[in-house]
């Protein structure tokens, strides 16, 4: 029987790998960074094998997709922000038979969704940008789920989460999620993109998002999962946080309580709230509970 060692809400924002380079914003997301590398010592500590990231940068107009190919390697440039994401190299194992044991068990639970093991199908910058700071040695598999969901219901992306659980259990090995998107997510205007590297765009926006914060260091899921809707429209949650809602499917939905870790607090970059927080899964609640209701 597999196990889920860890479960993660994580930024990739794009100003990560521009902290890197030399110039005015070097250092400027090294707490993010930092955020990233902690994740992954904790992945190796925990023996996992295989990464699952729900992507919100990665756009689907039809069905639920997973990329899971043997292998993955390229060149990649941002067409979105060229001048933050340059030439970035990658190369990644993938895990074609743990995606395609997600896309049988969401297809049963009535979900569309289909697992692919194209050469041409890239990876995308929310699954890119994590990976170069928590699989710098190439150590874990990976394996990328659409999550910037245009025309899909919440219930799906819950049922979706489920099934990547429901896969992990009868899986011979140890996973990891994480659920890689912003918090709030309206992008500042183009004529002050400089002066809102660090900061929001609308009040409103930081307020709902450090209230979404407390609720979740409180472990008030309950709450939460009742706002989630209205939280993902109001402030423009980015993929309208289809990763959020499929992570929450995984965890239990609103009978989740665990009191969130923050290991990068909330932070505001280009106008958007961002954060590195993880879900505690105290005494394999989370597994034991599918567990049960797979034996039954």
């Amino acid at each position: 029987m597999g196990k889920l060692a860890l479960a993660a809400k994580i930024t990739h924002v794009p100003s990560m790998y521009l902290s890197e380079m030399p110039g005015k914003h070097h250092g400027c997301r090294q707490g993010a960074i930092d955020g990233h590398k902690e994740i992954s010592r904790r992945c190796h500590e925990m023996g996992v094998d295989t990464i699952i990231v729900f992507d919100t940068h990665w756009l689907v107009n039809s069905a639920y997709h997973i990329n899971c190919a043997g292998h993955f390697s390229g060149i990649y440039t941002s067409n979105e922000l060229p001048h933050f994401i340059r030439d970035m190299t990658y190369e990644y194992d993938g895990n074609p038979e743990l995606g395609r044991m997600i896309a049988e068990e969401a297809r049963q639970m009535g979900v569309r969704a289909q697992s692919h093991e194209i050469s041409s199908l890239k990876l995308e910058y929310g699954t890119l940008v994590p990976m170069r700071y928590m699989n710098s040695d190439l150590h874990f598999k990976v394996i990328s789920i659409s999550a910037f969901c245009t025309v899909h219901a919440f219930e799906d992306s819950r049922k979706l989460g489920e099934a990547v659980l429901r896969a992990i259990e009868k899986y011979d090995g140890t996973v990891a999620v994480l659920a890689s998107g912003s918090m709030s997510h309206s992008f500042i205007d183009d004529q002050r993109a400089e002066e809102g590297m660090n900061s929001y765009t609308r009040e409103f926006d930081e307020q709902m998002d450090r209230r979404v914060v407390h609720l979740w260091k409180e472990g008030q899921f309950r709450e939460f999962c009742k706002m989630l809707p209205e939280y993902a429209q109001y402030c423009r949650g980015e993929g309208n946080m289809h990763d959020t809602v499929m992570l929450l499917g995984l965890l239990g939905w609103d009978k989740y309580d665990g009191k969130v870790e923050f290991l990068t607090e909330l932070f505001a970059s280009s106008g958007t709230g961002q954060v590195n927080a993880v879900f505690p899964l105290s005494d394999d609640a989370v597994n034991e509970q599918t567990a049960e209701k797979i034996r039954a």
